[in-house]
């Protein structure tokens, strides 16, 4: 792995573990370690596929404490995988506060050049989030990690009371033509990804899947989650690299494939992580009994694949027809152990054109 990155060479100076691999079975138990600049625990998350294009970062407010409030120059998302506690934002000296509670599985935007500090409500735990962003790109064009910690330029980016309300839906622009619309959440705060039931029906992935697609205002960064039901599996596919995979709740696992490579196999659990490395096959099934949800932090947009969209199914997707046997064996041996029947129906593998029946599952 190359770490010739103007950011690679600051991470690794800054004395704190740095989490390697592909994957990350919970975030909530990983080694951290004081981090002089923020004043906490912490640990960076630089897992295959993200190496010069996203930053992973762990912090930990300690029990009934709060982190020094901080400032950073480029936009961060932060997932919470555990603990409960407020956030408050400001912009400059004598800015209004914008505060906020946050618990599990909240995601959340910290605006570029604005002070931010988090405090915890639990005094007899720590509290860990995850933060997102898409730092090693600015450092490679800007190689001053100054400029980002220690920048004294303001910037009034929290406009009116209602900065972190809840999220609004607006219908996508420019979709390609012949394509399905698709419904975004816009918005700087999303309460409870582990509850979020504001779904889209996404039939091309299969396995009844449903989704939602998320847009921060006046940033590039955006996401989204899948949720797709018990004893199912979806299509395996690639697309380009950074993005992180956090899992907000059920059970199963991943496999992941270079073509022509052999396949690795990626259990999971609530606060599991992991990033199919660039154009890696990859394919999600639920082992648990109740629907399982995965949320996907994306890279820029520049990264070839925006979404789930595959630009070029026959290179890109595979169908269940053509995939190898064995998974689907693999999986239906998984969910035998589990006690739990497939709900795959035998014509889905017969038929690539298979066509789900959602009816009766609410689409918002």
């Amino acid at each position: 792995m190359a770490e010739d990155f103007t950011y690679d060479r600051w991470m690794n100076a800054q004395g704190i573990p740095v989490h390697r691999g592909y994957y990350i079975e919970d975030l909530r138990e990983i080694e951290l370690a004081p981090w002089s600049l923020r004043e906490c625990d912490a640990a960076f998350i630089q897992l295959e596929g993200m190496p010069g294009v996203v930053e992973g970062r762990v912090q930990e407010v300690p029990p009934g404490g709060s982190i020094k409030p901080f400032k950073q120059a480029i936009d961060e998302m932060v997932y919470v995988a555990s603990g409960q506690g407020t956030a408050s934002v400001w912009s400059g000296d004598g800015g209004e506060r914008h505060t906020f509670e946050w618990s599990p599985r909240s995601l959340f935007l910290v605006p570029r050049n604005s002070w931010a500090q988090f405090n915890n409500m639990q005094g007899d735990r720590p509290a860990r989030l995850l933060h997102y962003s898409y730092l090693p790109i600015a450092m490679s064009a800007i190689p001053n990690p100054d400029f980002f910690f220690n920048n004294p330029y303001e910037e009034d980016v929290l406009r009116g009371a209602d900065f972190y309300s809840e999220a609004e839906a607006t219908t996508q622009e420019h979709v390609a033509e012949g394509a399905a619309g698709r419904t975004l959440w816009l918005g700087n705060f999303f309460p409870d990804m582990g509850v979020w039931d504001k779904l889209m029906h996404r039939p091309g992935r299969g396995s009844m899947n449903r989704s939602v697609y998320m847009r921060i205002p006046g940033s590039e960064l955006h996401a989204h989650m899948s949720v797709f039901p018990a004893g199912t599996y979806k299509k395996g596919h690639r697309h380009g690299p950074g993005r992180v995979i956090v899992i907000p709740g059920g059970e199963g696992y991943s496999i992941m494939w270079q073509e022509g490579q052999e396949k690795m196999v990626i259990h999971w659990h609530e606060a599991s992580c992991f990033v199919p490395p660039d154009r890696w096959f990859h394919q999600h099934f639920n082992l648990g009994a109740v629907p399982g949800r995965y949320l996907a932090l994306h890279p820029p947009n520049q990264f070839m694949g925006m979404s789930e969209s595959v630009q070029d199914l026959s290179r890109d997707q595979i169908e269940y027809p053509d995939e190898e046997p064995w998974i689907r064996e693999y999986f239906e041996n998984q969910l035998a152990e589990r006690g739990i029947e497939s709900q795959m129906p035998d014509e889905a593998y017969r038929d690539p054109n298979y066509r789900w029946d959602y009816t009766g599952v609410e689409n918002h």
